[in-house]
């Protein structure tokens, strides 16, 4: 793990104490205040699951009156998926993915003079395809949008308002499998070395430490930490949907209880701003942003994710094996996890340097 070189606010609490304080009830028992909390049920929700409720409302809202006014074609076909995706509980991003990918499609074969998605051909998926390309959109974004409309065009021909022979054989990219960007360690160490606020240095050392997911770390409440033991417990992943337990270390910890002492109990949210109940991601990054450019690193390409990147890379590179790794990271398959195994497979590192010793001090018997 790299040593986080910052100065902390001395205090005086442990974990222990901190968490009975937080968690401290008239009548309720230091087990019960220390107990995991119940898992959300439909009586009892968690406050991010209805934040997100509430947002994903007023999304689908805004999503049909905006298609109300345009005058796209089959307006009531699409007004039936966005119904048929917020049935299926998809999140605001998603219902405006959707629908921004469908809204080009349309107005596309509407430029070819096709109103109806019946007329519809694999010849005019293509060609939509190739407008992408030919825009500059990167091959994962026209793949992403190229997965969007399959799974639009199934749901027509199962409604029996396309034919099936637009989704036989469908068309494939050949999409680029990157490897994951962890941040260098030095540039780390000068980054949270610049850290000057509390709240701040809790936020960006959490996603360091733990790994979550940006959103999900913006999701979190006081009571969804369990101080003695140094854990977080997900509820609800941002990504998968699937709840686990993350963990945090000692700087983290540190950290975090002094965020903790400073910031205003009766906030629902961990992370807060003055405008809103839970920080958002655009003031999230925000604040990442600021402290790249306060260390005097190149504001291009660093990202909040590339923290969880690098928190991947120092755990591998520290011993931890894959299947420890995969649940803390919440993959849904290990072939994710297995992409940071190629960034940081220090065997192989140390298995051509051995041999590039070997042809470099006593040279190799051959011809060339």
């Amino acid at each position: 793990m790299i040593p986080i070189n910052v100065q902390y606010i001395p205090i005086n609490s442990t974990a222990s104490n901190l968490s009975q304080r937080l968690n401290s009830q008239p009548g309720v028992s230091s087990a019960k205040q220390l107990a995991i909390p119940p898992k959300p049920t439909l009586e009892h929700k968690h406050p991010a699951i209805d934040f997100e409720q509430q947002k994903r409302h007023r999304c689908f809202e805004r999503l049909l009156m905006h298609l109300g006014q345009s005058d796209l074609p089959e307006k009531e076909v699409v007004k039936l998926y966005l119904q048929h995706k917020y049935r299926q509980q998809c999140r605001a991003s998603t219902l405006q993915s959707v629908y921004t990918v469908v809204k080009f499609f349309l107005r596309f074969i509407q430029q070819k003079g096709k109103t109806t998605l019946q007329e519809v051909t694999r010849q005019d998926v293509e060609a939509f395809i190739e407008v992408q390309q030919d825009r500059g959109a990167k091959i994962t974004t026209v793949g992403l949008r190229l997965m969007t409309l399959n799974t639009f065009f199934r749901f027509l021909v199962d409604e029996g308002r396309m034919q099936e022979k637009v989704l036989s054989h469908k068309i494939r990219l050949k999409l680029p499998d990157v490897l994951p960007r962890a941040i260098d360690p030095e540039c780390l160490k000068r980054l949270t070395g610049s850290i000057s606020h509390v709240r701040d240095r809790a936020l960006i050392l959490l996603l360091l430490r733990t790994g979550m997911r940006i959103g999900e770390l913006l999701n979190t409440r006081v009571q969804d930490i369990v101080m003695s033991e140094k854990k977080i417990l997900i509820y609800e992943a941002r990504k998968t949907g699937v709840g686990r337990v993350v963990y945090f270390s000692d700087d983290a910890l540190q950290a975090l209880e002094q965020w903790l002492h400073k910031r205003d109990a009766s906030q629902p949210f961990l992370f807060y701003s003055k405008q809103n109940p839970r920080l958002t991601y655009a003031a999230a990054r925000s604040i990442f942003m600021k402290y790249v450019r306060k260390a005097g690193l190149p504001s291009q390409g660093y990202t909040l994710h590339r923290l969880r990147h690098s928190f991947a890379s120092e755990l591998l590179n520290a011993g931890m094996r894959l299947e420890c790794l995969q649940p803390l990271l919440g993959h849904t398959h290990i072939e994710m996890t297995r992409r940071y195994a190629r960034l940081t497979d220090k065997s192989r590192e140390e298995e051509y340097f051995r041999a590039m010793a070997i042809i470099e001090q006593e040279g190799i018997d051959g011809h060339y």
